[in-house]
């Protein structure tokens, strides 16, 4: 993950590889965590229509008063923050950002080692470092009824886990986990691995020490976060009260209730959940400031119109120029639905007044 000569050594086999193929291959590299979160935004806004629409007559305009939304991406190994603020927020993590000649201040950061899978790795490795008899770790976030073996090389092998690897260790020794079903405890954990106090004293900090302005507007959270919220029967926009009633209840049920309940999720997914919901409540609630009023402004979606939300997308549309940088677009003095309003009532109008004129004209004739 953070390995410099890795990456070059399989860019460069990847770049080879591309350039044996029948098309115009021009480069390949890795992008940043910060463009990542970028790419995100511009990817859910421009689903949502958030940049252009069409008119009536195949123009293409800014739509009137549009505000854009916050962008939430959950991976396996980083997590991304990206929305739009003040103009006069100023920092690092502050992108200005030109579309179709409207210009945009994009807050975006990505946490490495925040990822889905990765914070486990660290909460499993948290459980095992404070213990000395891995033959039976209690992890009060794995359903009661469930235990699993990995060998310590799965958690400790990570870039993530390396500063919580035990002096003296064999990467091969097996470590059982035994789930607890402990709500309490579960939330407890999953909240340490997170530095808070680092932004104690700071104004406008998120954790780890990391600025963050004051959210604003509207966000959409998806992939891992999604997920995260369809197991709970969270997804769309709910209450933080009902998150997090939702959140205790799963945690509560022990394996054989949870297999029972719940047939469409698989194993290996569904011990993992209680660990995810107290990770996606600890990175909304306490890391990025999300309370119960703001938190109605939270969608957990996986899509917008059909289309899956994806960074992916942001970027190609950026690298193809389908989002340029500086576009010549029509700009409405009034929104496009009281222009068609005052477009038919025009044309109404204009029928009454002409046959007005005809039914005077025959009068006149006749």
């Amino acid at each position: 993950m953070k390995n410099e000569e890795t990456s070059n050594a399989i860019l460069k086999d990847i770049k080879n590889y591309l350039s044996s193929l029948p098309f115009n291959f021009q480069n390949a590299s890795i992008i940043s965590g910060q463009e990542e979160g970028l790419y995100g935004w511009i990817t859910v806004n421009y689903l949502k229509g958030n940049f252009l629409e069409k008119t009536l007559w195949n123009a293409w305009v800014h739509p009137h008063g549009a505000k854009t939304v916050g962008s939430l991406d959950l991976g396996g190994a980083s997590t991304q923050i990206a929305f739009a603020t003040s103009d006069d927020a100023k920092g690092e993590d502050i992108i200005k950002v030109s579309l179709y000649g409207y210009e945009y201040n994009i807050y975006t950061h990505s946490f490495l080692c925040y990822g889905k899978n990765e914070a486990e790795k660290r909460v499993l490795a948290k459980l095992a470092k404070e213990t000395t008899n891995w033959t039976t770790v209690k992890h009060p976030c794995y359903p009661s009824g469930y235990n699993i073996s990995m060998i310590a090389e799965d958690v400790f092998g990570s870039e993530c886990t390396k500063n919580d690897r035990p002096r003296e260790y064999s990467l091969k020794r097996y470590i059982t986990f035994f789930g607890q079903s402990n709500p309490q405890q579960c939330k407890a954990l999953v909240s340490s691995i997170f530095d808070l106090k680092s932004c104690q004293r700071a104004e406008n900090c998120s954790f780890d020490g990391v600025y963050q302005p004051p959210l604003s507007g509207d966000f959409v959270a998806y992939a891992g976060f999604y997920w995260t919220a369809w197991a709970l029967k969270v997804d769309g926009s709910k209450s933080m009260e009902t998150f997090n009633m939702n959140m205790k209840l799963f945690c509560s049920k022990d394996w054989k209730t949870l297999k029972t309940s719940i047939k469409d999720i698989k194993d290996i997914h569904l011990k993992s959940y209680c660990y995810s919901a107290n990770y996606v409540h600890s990175i909304l609630a306490d890391g990025y400031k999300f309370n119960t009023d703001n938190w109605k402004n939270l969608n957990f979606q996986r899509e917008v119109n059909k289309t899956s939300i994806a960074w992916s997308l942001g970027y190609m549309l950026t690298l193809s120029n389908m989002i340029p940088a500086e576009g010549k677009i029509t700009k409405l003095p009034i929104n496009n639905v009281l222009f068609t309003g005052l477009l038919l009532l025009f044309s109404a109008l204009t029928i009454i007044t002409l046959t007005y004129l005809v039914i005077a004209l025959v009068r006149f004739c006749y």
